[in-house]
């Protein structure tokens, strides 16, 4: 996404594209639902762990460590091959990104080096900072031509001074720029899909849609699919209006899948099944 152009306010603009409103609304009453289920005002540290849980269960599964939730709580190593260092990996970042709200509308590209240094720890590969040209990047689920590392720092600063300027544009439209956008760009060598679904996480709690980390996009997102995923993302890819409105909406139904979870589990609560 570019971040230059006539608007002083490209994310508000893109909150005015066909269908994008029917999105935010979708998920603002989505959201509002949820906050408003009895269990909430009693045990919401218990929905807010759980969603935590199952949001990074569902970020692993698009990155390739699709583990029944089951086996996500009962693990306690996480070294043993890849696919468990990618669970782990994902569980350290939803854990963390609670403690970086504060810095994030200060400065979001150092939130972005400490998740990726949370993600990639004990890798081989220089971690915490954007890769390089000729770096190699794993990322296999976005095979999408990559962009060289000047593109990558120069729209990286732009992305971080869009955050810092603060924008009119819906929870939902920032977040789903943001995560595109480090999609698009994938500025580490390894984890990028972790790391920009994690900082969705970080936009959707920041901006007060759900302060309280409730509603995990990432449970969304898997199951909606890997192929979606990346349909949509190659939306978002295009830059047209089309393609943009397709990558929001896409996020907002992930967001909303995210709160049925939630719902079930404050059911579960209610119940005493949980």
């Amino acid at each position: 996404m570019s971040t230059t152009g006539a608007t002083a306010d490209p994310l508000a603009a893109l909150g005015a594209l066909p269908g994008v409103a029917e999105s935010v609304e979708s998920v603002r009453k989505a959201v509002d639902r949820v906050y408003g289920h009895r269990v909430m005002r009693r045990r919401s540290n218990e929905v807010t762990s759980e969603a935590a849980l199952r949001g990074a269960r569902g970020s692993a599964a698009l990155a390739g460590a699709d583990w029944a939730l089951e086996e996500v709580r009962r693990r306690t190593d996480f070294s043993g091959d890849e696919e468990a260092r990618t669970v782990g990996a994902a569980l350290r970042l939803t854990a963390e990104a609670g403690q970086l709200l504060s810095i994030w509308r200060q400065s979001p590209l150092r939130v972005l080096a400490r998740l990726h240094l949370l993600a990639a720890a004990g890798r081989g590969e220089e971690i915490g900072r954007p890769r390089r040209d000729g770096e190699p990047v794993d990322e296999p689920l976005i095979e999408r031509e990559l962009p060289d590392a000047d593109e990558v720092a120069g729209r990286l600063e732009g992305l971080s001074q869009l955050i810092i300027a603060g924008s009119s544009a819906p929870a939902l439209v920032t977040a789903a720029v943001v995560h595109g956008e480090l999609l698009a760009l994938r500025p580490f060598g390894s984890h990028n899909g972790l790391v920009a679904r994690a900082a969705e996480r970080i936009v959707l709690v920041g901006s007060g849609l759900d302060p309280k980390s409730v509603c995990p996009a990432e449970v969304g997102h898997a199951e909606l699919g890997r192929a979606a995923y990346v349909a949509a993302f190659d939306g978002y890819l295009s830059g047209t209006p089309e393609g943009m409105a397709q990558w929001i909406a896409h996020c907002g139904r992930a967001a909303e899948l995210g709160v049925r979870e939630s719902t079930a589990v404050c059911e579960a609560l209610q119940r005493g099944a949980a």
